[in-house]
């Protein structure tokens, strides 16, 4: 099982990006799909989660800026980010939660990481 993301790049504050990560591979099935973040020096945050049943969650940071949403027939998860902020310059991580036959055990799956830089 491989994830994929990418879309990271540079852009200005005040400015959108959208992220995309596509899951391939032995997949069975897909329980949750999440964006996380993570920049020099701190742990990884949670940015955005989004499970099979299109329940969504973020991080406190978010505050309304941003959307995940999930296309199941691609095994794809997007991030479209909007209002962004130096602070939103990180390395992002998409990873899942991934059973790769039926019945069996849940694993997490991690994406190589995109970077978003916002400039001021």
């Amino acid at each position: 099982v491989q994830l994929q993301a990418s879309g990271g790049g540079v852009v200005q504050a005040g400015g959108s990006l959208g992220l995309s990560c596509a899951a391939s591979g032995s997949i069975y099935s897909i329980f949750a799909m999440y964006w996380y973040r993570q920049t020099p020096g701190n742990q990884r945050e949670l940015v955005a989660g989004i499970t099979s049943g299109g329940s969504t969650n973020y991080g406190d940071f978010v505050k309304g800026r941003f959307t995940i949403s999930r296309d199941k027939a691609k095994n794809t998860t997007y991030l479209q980010m909007s209002n962004l902020t130096p602070e939103d310059t990180a390395v992002y991580y998409c990873s899942a939660n991934i059973r790769t036959a039926y019945g069996g055990s849940w694993y997490g799956y991690w994406g190589q990481g995109t970077l978003v830089t916002v400039s001021s």
